[in-house]
């Protein structure tokens, strides 16, 4: 009798560990978290990291093991940069948006993810609205003007919450200083999302 129990406690267990990566699920929530900007100039001025914020929502659609996870959220990126004696502040805000392509491992609630893809970064400033901005991120509106990076992280979700760090590596240089100067951007980011439903 615990010969069966037991041989039947490991067939249902493999079979929710296996069902929990290969049935398709789809999930949406939020998000929020702040990142540690790093700027790459080819000149001779130094930067200084400073932190920025994002926020936002996330939908992830998994299903055999993988799982794609599309986000829009606003970010704010700072820097302090410095030439010789001279500082200035710089600050870029933007509307995100990674198209990330990972796996999970893990069942019951808890696991962890790791993923990768490229971002899509539409400006927002005095000239470009938050309304606008959404605009050409949903039509792509002028993607010769926006900015690209790389995306690679890893997270871990513990029930409704999941906590992610990834690093954003620039691939385009942004202009600053009334269009003067450009700088490429990379960033630490660390977010917490919260799950609002699945299905």
């Amino acid at each position: 009798m615990k010969k069966l129990l037991l041989s039947l406690s490991i067939l249902l267990g493999t079979s929710y560990l296996a069902s929990a990566q290969l049935i398709p699920n789809a999930q949406f929530g939020l998000k929020a978290g702040v990142n540690l900007s790093s700027f790459s100039t080819n000149s001779t001025f130094s930067s200084d990291k400073r932190a920025g914020y994002l926020g936002g929502v996330y939908a992830r659609i998994g299903g055999l093991g993988f799982n794609f996870q599309p986000e829009l959220y606003v970010t704010g990126k700072n820097l302090t940069i410095k030439d010789g004696t001279n500082e200035n502040k710089a600050k870029f805000t933007s509307l995100d948006v990674p198209l990330l392509l990972g796996t999970k491992v893990g069942a019951f609630g808890f696991g962890g993810r790791f993923y990768a893809g490229p971002l899509v970064s539409f400006n927002i400033n005095e000239d470009q609205s938050l309304g606008q901005g959404l605009s050409d991120a949903v039509t792509f509106k002028d993607y010769k003007k926006q900015n690209f990076a790389a995306v690679v992280g890893a997270g871990v979700d513990i029930r409704d919450f999941s906590v992610d760090l990834r690093y954003e590596a620039g691939l385009t240089k942004q202009k600053y200083n009334d269009g003067n100067s450009s700088i490429r951007v990379s960033l630490f980011t660390l977010s917490v999302a919260y799950k609002l439903f699945s299905l």
